[in-house]
């Protein structure tokens, strides 16, 4: 095709092969089957290659008959059956004959002096029974330069080539429409009828009136085999009733290097065209399927601040019962002391021993172990709240996971949705395991032991005590020494109006700001330790889904790119297209 080209043709010739090269690398990124990326690659060698004419339309519709009447002779066998169709390449040859390229495939190279300009193929019929032919004959149209469309005079525009122009029309190809068989008709207004009919569903089918041409292919070699045979040129009444010199002028004449160079350009483009809207669609239903995704992140992030609220309102009730038992201690202690210390006790309160003993029994009481219970309390509900939110996320995950699978299966079809899947599928095994191994009693055990930690490292570090009772005991030392230390102050008549009032009220304040001290200090350790667990919960969560959440992000981002790339490839192949619209014809070869 070189020789043909101008500088403008040249340019032209360029900026289609880098679209092509383009749209592979787009197509590989999207995970396009290999049939696709071989489409594109034969679009760039056809750019090379002579012009392709193919020949489709249902079995016995007179497509092989058609071409043997144009080629002059009887070059292509005429099968009887669709069974015994094939796919026949016509290439130029200096004699007759036929080389076998596979099971379905084969070239005729024939002595026919066009053909050093364009090749030929002859096709199974659309409505071939052995879906291998059909199969073939589909591999052969985004191939093609000009598709010569065949039907029969007796069946025009059937239901099955209906459905094979669609095909041809989703590739942007040219097409020419040929009646076959009008010997067969009895009256020109009979075969104006089939005309008109063939027109009109054209135009509604393909949205172009295309040029259509009534021939009878069995006229037309007959009346060249009767002329070769005569040594004369073709005419006569067989040759003007087979109507078959339009067509051919059409084909040899019309058809010049010009218009066929034209075609030859726009043929890739159609091809571009075709699998740009394809990935495209693919590119708005992979981010359809990504917006769902990012809604999934959201409410998941919405559910995971709606769970550190509800947490942290729920815990001031939790840790209100530990305060509460404070309280009540209090209470307990401004009883005792009122009790204790009066005029009337004066011989009780000369034993310290006895004092201490009841100050524990009745004040202290089982203050710690109230505490240490409802701090377990409080433990267990940690434990159990998060292990609750971990399969609530979970679960919504596998929802989310299944939610699309059977509506994606088949129309996107790709890597895209494969990796997809297996990322929430592991996802949610990782957090399965997770859940499975999930053992709240040692869960509580540890968190038992960092709260009881905490505690001591926060209100206990003069105390090498263990336990919160003995840590109870210390932080009221101070009161119990004020009791024992009463009756050395002044003698009993003094100690009765004056000593024990002041030292009950003394003592009973310094109660109070010593239990304060203590819930102060208990709250802030437990405050401490909760949001520390609340965090590491939520910092759990958000790892365990961190792959999907990149993969959802990174995929975006790609699509992103893509769409942009795929508007500026179609941006393109409306710029190449208006160009070879305007092309100029190439000059005409020197003899």
């Amino acid at each position: 095709m070189q020789r043909l080209l101008t500088r403008e043709h040249d340019e032209l010739l360029r900026r289609e092969r880098a679209l092509l090269e383009g749209l592979r690398v787009h197509l590989a990124r999207l995970d396009a089957p290999e049939a696709d990326q071989e489409l594109l690659k034969r679009s760039l060698q056809q750019l090379e290659e002579l012009f392709l004419l193919v020949v489709v339309g249902e079995f016995n519709a007179g497509k092989t008959a058609f071409l043997n009447a144009l080629l002059g002779g009887k070059m292509l066998p005429e099968g009887v059956t669709p069974t015994t169709s094939e796919i026949y390449v016509v290439r130029y040859g200096d004699e007759l004959r036929q080389e076998a390229n596979g099971d379905d495939y084969h070239t005729i190279r024939a002595p026919v002096e066009w053909l050093h300009e364009l090749n030929l193929v002859d096709t199974p019929g659309t409505n071939a029974v052995i879906q291998r032919h059909q199969e073939i004959t589909e591999h052969f149209i985004p191939r093609s330069d000009l598709v010569l469309f065949v039907t029969s005079v007796e069946r025009p525009f059937t239901e099955s080539e209906r459905l094979f122009l669609e095909r041809i029309r989703e590739w942007g190809k040219k097409i020419v429409v040929i009646i076959n068989k009008i010997d067969l008709v009895q009256n020109e207004q009979e075969l104006q009828e089939v005309v008109d009919y063939v027109a009109r569903n054209a135009r509604s089918l393909l949205n172009l009136s295309p040029e259509i041409f009534p021939i009878s292919s069995r006229q037309a070699l007959q009346a060249k085999l009767a002329a070769r045979e005569q040594g004369v040129p073709i005419s006569g009444e067989l040759w003007e009733a087979s109507r078959f010199g339009p067509l051919e002028r059409y084909i040899l004449n019309t058809l010049d290097a010009g218009e066929r160079l034209r075609l030859k350009f726009e043929n890739p483009l159609g091809v571009a065209a075709r699998l740009l809207k394809q990935y495209s669609e693919q590119i708005d239903l992979r981010q359809e399927v990504l917006k769902g995704d990012f809604h999934t992140l959201d409410v998941i992030d919405e559910q995971l601040e709606a769970y550190q609220v509800d947490m942290r309102r729920d815990f001031k009730y939790q840790s209100s019962r530990v305060d509460n038992v404070l309280y009540e201690m209090a209470e307990r202690g401004d009883r005792f002391f009122d009790e204790m210390l009066r005029i009337g006790r004066i011989f009780d309160l000369v034993n310290g021993e006895k004092v201490r003993a009841e100050f524990e029994r009745q004040v202290v009481a089982d203050t710690s172990q109230q505490i240490e219970r409802h701090v377990s309390d409080l433990i267990d509900w940690m434990v159990e709240r998060d292990y609750r939110q971990w399969h609530d996320v979970i679960d919504y995950l596998n929802r989310r996971a299944t939610q699309h699978a059977e509506q994606m299966v088949g129309q996107v079809g790709s890597e895209f949705e494969f990796n997809r899947q297996n990322m929430l599928a592991s996802v949610g095994r990782d957090a399965q395991r997770v859940i499975e191994g999930y053992d709240r009693e040692a869960e509580s055990r540890k968190l038992a032991q960092e709260v009881q930690r905490a505690i001591i490292q926060t209100a206990a570090v003069q105390v090498g005590a263990l336990g919160l009772g003995a840590l109870l005991v210390a932080l009221l030392q101070t009161t119990l020494l004020d009791i024992t230390g009463v009756l050395g102050a002044s003698a009993v008549a003094a100690l009765g109006l004056y000593v024990l009032p002041y030292r009950r009220s003394k003592i009973k304040l310094n109660l109070r700001d010593n239990i304060n001290d203590l819930r102060a200090q208990l709250d802030a350790a437990l405050q401490r330790q909760f949001d520390k667990e609340l965090g590491d919960s939520v910092q759990r969560l958000r790892e365990a889904i961190a792959p999907y959440t990149r993969f959802v992000r990174v995929e975006r981002e790609k699509l992103e790119r893509l769409e942009t790339d795929l508007q500026e490839a179609q941006t393109e192949v409306r710029s190449l297209h208006a160009m070879t619209e305007s092309l100029a014809p190439p000059p005409k070869p020197e003899a």
